[in-house]
C-alpha cells in the first residue's frame, strides 16, 4: 500500500496562523504575540483535535480572539478545491459518503440538488425524499429546497410519496 504524501496549505482568512492539508487535518502554527500587559506569550504548533457534530469534524479557529467553528472538509475544499462557499448554490460531497473522511481525493463540489439526490447511508425507504412516519403509520414526502424543508404530504404507499416527491422536483 502506498503512502500519501502529505500537502499542507494555508486556510485563506488565517494566512500564518492555520493550515490545512490534503488528508484533512488542521495545524495550528507556532506563534507568538505581545499581550496587552507587554508580556510575551507563545504557542507551540500542534495538530487539531476538533469535534464531531452531526458526524462531520469541526474545527475552532482563532483570530484578533474572534473564535469561529468550521467543518474541516470545507476547509480542505476551499484550499484545494478553490471552493467559495456560496450558501446552498454548491456545496462539498464526501464521495465515498463517510462524513469524517476529509481527505481531497473523497471531496467534490456539487449541486445541493445533486447532493440531496444522492444515496446517502441508511433509510427507512428506498426512494429519495420518503421516510416512514411511526407517529401517523405513513409514508411522509418531504423536499429540500434552499436549505428549508417542505413537506409534501402523508401517503399510505411508498411509491405515491416517492411520486409526490418527483412532482416536487420537476417544478423546480
Amino acid at each position: 500500500m502506498k503512502e500519501e504524501l502529505e500537502v499542507w496549505k494555508d486556510i485563506p482568512g488565517y494566512d500564518g496562523l492555520y493550515q490545512v492539508s490534503n488528508l484533512g487535518r488542521v495545524y495550528s502554527l507556532p506563534r507568538e504575540w505581545v499581550s496587552g500587559k507587554g508580556a510575551i506569550s507563545k504557542h507551540e504548533g500542534k495538530i487539531l483535535k476538533g469535534s464531531t457534530s452531526r458526524g462531520y469534524r469541526l474545527v475552532q479557529l482563532c483570530i484578533n480572539g474572534n473564535m469561529k467553528a468550521y467543518k474541516i472538509h470545507q476547509l480542505v475544499a476551499i484550499a484545494f478545491l478553490n471552493h467559495i462557499p456560496n450558501g446552498y448554490e454548491l456545496v462539498i460531497d464526501h464521495i465515498n459518503d463517510n462524513k469524517l473522511d476529509n481527505r481531497v481525493e473523497n471531496l467534490q463540489i456539487v449541486t445541493q440538488r445533486f447532493n440531496s439526490c444522492k444515496t446517502q447511508g441508511k433509510y427507512t425507504s428506498k426512494y429519495k425524499g420518503v421516510s416512514w412516519h411511526k407517529k401517523s403509520n405513513k409514508w411522509v414526502s418531504q423536499i429540500t429546497i434552499n436549505g428549508m424543508v417542505k413537506h409534501l404530504g402523508l401517503f399510505n404507499c411508498e411509491l405515491e410519496a416517492s411520486k409526490a416527491y418527483q412532482k416536487a422536483l420537476k417544478e423546480l
